[in-house]
């Protein structure tokens, strides 16, 4: 069974989310603030952390940090009332991996864990597959039908990221803060080029598509 921790300072709240998860089929704990769920997690191991932004004392962003810095691997998803790009933005760069804006709905949230854990599950075999492609993130290699596709450290990223997260969207800005320098001068256009290089080396490959979101970036769908 999946056990996932609760940081919520609103005891209603936090109550409802880990009663909603207990009657899911997962093993839900809660704490009201960071301390007490450092506490938690030295005590018990956790396959997802859901947090607020807005808590006492240590902020869901130096939580989300620490956490990162102890597990490279736990999902961790905001579940805020900051709805504005700036919040979103911080908390991705501090390593979370998806954001819920209050009011939340539970139903949505169980999808949402899911696929989180799904995607867990992937990156901790360091192997993706799908259909006739297999990208090993150990050994940074693409095979598409048995035949190895060169790619460069920052393509086999690229694509590694959008595959792990089929069907969600990512901004050119969300993708150059994950794989460019911080202090780069290069404009997030520069994203546009390597995913045409992306889409020819894989033309024939009929397993998954980059697909172009107006306004907004890439995403992959499987086929």
């Amino acid at each position: 069974m999946f056990k996932i921790l609760v940081v919520e300072d609103d005891k209603e709240l936090n109550r409802s989310v880990c009663t909603f998860l207990n009657q899911s089929g997962y093993e839900a704990a809660g704490c009201l603030n960071a301390t007490d769920a450092y506490d938690a997690m030295y005590a018990a191991a956790f396959d997802l952390i859901i947090s607020d932004i807005m808590m006492p004392g240590v902020d869901g962003f130096e939580f989300a940090q620490t956490v990162r810095e102890l597990d490279t691997n736990v999902p961790i998803l905001f579940m805020t009332a900051r709805d504005d790009f700036a919040s979103k933005q911080r908390g991705y760069r501090a390593g979370i991996d998806d954001y819920m804006v209050k009011p939340i709905h539970l139903d949505e949230l169980f999808l949402r864990i899911g696929a989180l854990l799904r995607r867990a599950r992937i990156a901790s075999s360091h192997r993706l597959e799908a259909g006739g492609l297999v990208l090993d993130a150990d050994e940074r290699t693409a095979y598409l039908d048995g035949t190895e596709i060169p790619l460069t450290h920052r393509e086999f990223n690229i694509l590694y990221k959008l595959l792990s997260y089929p069907k969600k969207a990512f901004t050119r800005t969300q993708l150059m803060d994950e794989f460019w320098d911080v202090e780069t001068s290069t404009a997030p256009r520069a994203v546009d080029v390597y995913i045409t290089k992306l889409r020819d080396k894989f033309s024939g490959c009929d397993a998954f598509e980059i697909v172009t979101v107006r306004g907004l970036g890439y995403k992959a769908v499987l086929k």
